[in-house]
């Protein structure tokens, strides 16, 4: 039983003791709309993503794509740390460095 006056920003009702009016800015009515805007392209950005994620999830893994396997590009040597301990550790470096 409200009526909106979109020109001047009222809504006046009846209530129990007579009309209800109200009113807002033109300023606060603008950035309302801007949010109302941004929040439905947000919402369009996700479901776009939402339904990219869902086509690529159906696509099949690539077979030349390891995972969990750490494969060096070049030959390695390993230098003990010291080698009078017996516990073998040792440091790897690239087979191509200088021994200084």
């Amino acid at each position: 039983m409200a009526v909106p006056n979109y020109t001047y920003l009222k809504l006046k009702m009846i209530g129990p003791n007579g009309i209800i009016m109200i009113e807002s800015m033109y300023e606060h009515a603008y950035d309302c709309d801007i949010e109302c805007i941004e929040y439905a392209e947000a919402l369009a950005k996700a479901e776009t993503l939402i339904a990219h994620l869902d086509q690529l999830s159906g696509e099949a893994p690539d077979s030349k794509r390891r995972t969990g396997v750490f494969e060096p590009t070049e030959a390695i040597k390993l230098i003990l740390i010291d080698p009078a301990c017996p516990d073998d550790r040792a440091l790897r470096i690239s087979a191509t460095l200088d021994i200084k």
